[in-house]
């Protein structure tokens, strides 16, 4: 097996082979991105090519990213190497779980004889996935990650393959770390956006309940409070509702000490 070239280029009509280099694509795919979400998927499916070519068989890229405080965002080549990934979600356990714990890569040469994950290996070789290669990603911002490669033979990473895709995977990672951290800032915005827009509508509705009671400010904060207590809703849609009546000229509610 040739063993693979870490600036291989994907192919494109319009660029000679060595025109752009491995490091410059990956770049462009998170300048090109609109999220970390949509890079994921872009980013699996230009490693899946990469190593398909590299190996000689159809290879499919799934993609896993576990960041503090969400929930596992799954991404993939193909719909299939989304579901395989989702499916090792599912079983709690799998090479690309252990690849993120162990911060080590992982191969299974052979998913139907595979004796580790023993469930999780007979589903995807039942499906025709006979070899996992999977190689974590070292991030900061609290997340993990691991591209997986999953081809339809047996035995078909060797050692100086496994070798590649880590080095492919050492420039992976520097734009999947710079896709997080603008993810981050951005979450970080929306919910500073989101923040000044719930006290916006807070005092809003404070200035009203003042004006209806001829109170402090602290006061209708006050009285705000216990009627989101007493209907069990949150103070911001309790708030909400009491502008949106005066700015619809609806009738208002009046809310009383």
């Amino acid at each position: 097996m040739d063993e693979m070239n870490v600036d291989l280029v994907l192919p494109d009509a319009d660029q000679a082979p060595d025109e752009v280099s491995v490091p410059e694509q990956l770049q462009d795919l998170v300048i090109d991105s609109e999220d970390v979400g949509g890079f994921l998927n872009e980013l699996a499916a230009f490693s899946a090519a990469a190593v398909s070519q590299a190996v000689g068989v159809d290879v499919l890229c799934g993609i896993t990213l576990s960041r503090r405080r969400r929930t596992a965002t799954v991404a993939g080549s193909t719909h299939e190497a989304r579901l395989i990934d989702e499916v090792q979600q599912a079983y709690g356990d799998g090479p690309c779980l252990e690849a993120m714990r162990s911060h080590g890569t992982v191969h299974v040469p052979d998913t139907s004889t595979e004796e580790r994950w023993s469930e999780y290996c007979s589903v995807i070789a039942e499906r025709g996935h006979l070899s996992a290669l999977c190689v974590p990603l070292e991030l900061d911002e609290g997340a993990t990650a691991a591209l997986n490669f999953f081809a339809p033979q047996a035995h078909v990473y060797d050692d100086a393959t496994i070798r590649n895709c880590e080095l492919y995977a050492s420039q992976a990672e520097r734009s999947l770390r710079l896709a997080v951290r603008i993810g981050v800032k951005q979450q970080h915005a929306e919910d500073l956006q989101e923040a000044m827009h719930s006290r916006t509508v807070i005092d809003l509705a404070s200035g009203i309940i003042m004006g209806q009671n001829r109170c402090t400010q602290d006061e209708a904060f006050q009285i705000l409070k216990k009627a989101s207590s007493t209907r069990n809703q949150k103070l911001r849609d309790v708030a909400e509702s009491l502008v949106k009546s005066v700015a619809n000229h609806a009738p208002v509610a009046h809310f009383e000490p």
